[in-house]
């Protein structure tokens, strides 16, 4: 089991600041990522669609034997982690309540900011995670869509960021929270306009770092944390390999190499053909 990959799926990209943290904190394992980008957004698509989605991903992810799975998109982490749960043989770990657990961790004031995407903050999902860690807790939310545009554009040091930060913020900036989530996995790109545009000391939870504890803590405790080895990424995506490359080598911070095609997720596929 130790030997087995970490297996890690997203809807496209923005899963790579994922990715980037894991990798920092597990240095030796080995990591399979599954970039879903010919069926992103998953933030429009119903519960009933996103679930069969995560569901197919896990399945082929589970034909490349891993021993646990990362969901790196808040979309399926809030519709279809404890579904993924019950299906599969293997630890499960989604996004948002590493995230939320920090977060209620460190507000003094009880008063914690939930930014991402329009779909993710209509589900509530991070609000309820922290509620059920400490209901005093008031969260203050806010959708910004213009952020993932920004950084796929790769705009996220250019003056209209600042300016779309500032006009996104400014509602939570006058709340008094002391802690900020960036509840969307593209936001870390962003991370320093963000703080920048906050105009004070707030501690910003970057969903991936947390995860990436969790994962470990994790593996740790089932005793299947490797410690030794060259570790690694494999990617496969499910459209435009080329633009993954480019784009993607920008939110990882290094080259992605050995991305493979998948021209379909149908799981009956990966069980006849694994």
């Amino acid at each position: 089991m130790k030997r087995l990959s970490i297996g890690m799926f997203d809807s496209g990209i923005g899963g790579l600041t994922v990715l980037k943290e894991v990798k920092r904190l597990l240095p030796y394992e080995h990591i399979i990522y599954l970039g879903d980008s010919a069926r992103v957004p998953y933030g429009n698509k119903s519960p009933q669609t996103v679930k069969r989605y995560a569901l197919e991903s896990a399945i082929f992810l589970l034909t490349k034997g891993i021993k646990a799975l990362v969901i790196a998109c808040n979309t399926s982490s809030a519709i279809a982690l404890e579904f993924l749960k019950k299906k599969l043989p293997i630890p499960v770990v989604g996004v948002i309540h590493p995230a939320a657990r920090e977060a209620a961790r460190q507000t003094k004031k009880k008063r914690i900011g939930v930014i991402g995407t329009k779909a993710t903050i209509e589900s509530k999902a991070y609000e309820q995670a922290i509620k059920e860690i400490d209901p005093e807790i008031e969260v203050i939310s806010k959708a910004c869509p213009l952020f993932v545009p920004i950084v796929e554009e790769g705009l996220e040091g250019d003056e209209i960021a600042f300016f779309v930060a500032e006009r996104y913020l400014k509602g939570i900036r006058d709340s008094d929270i002391d802690v900020l989530v960036m509840g969307c996995t593209h936001y870390p790109i962003m991370e320093a306009m963000i703080s920048k545009a906050l105009h004070r000391d707030v501690t910003i939870v970057n969903t991936g770092r947390e995860t990436a504890k969790e994962i470990k803590e994790m593996l740790s405790s089932e005793g299947i944390l490797e410690k030794k080895g060259r570790g690694g990424c494999e990617y496969f995506v499910t459209d435009s390999p080329r633009t993954f490359e480019i784009m993607g080598s920008r939110f990882l911070g290094e080259p992605i190499k050995k991305i493979k095609f998948l021209k379909s997720l149908d799981f009956k596929d990966y069980l006849l053909n694994p």
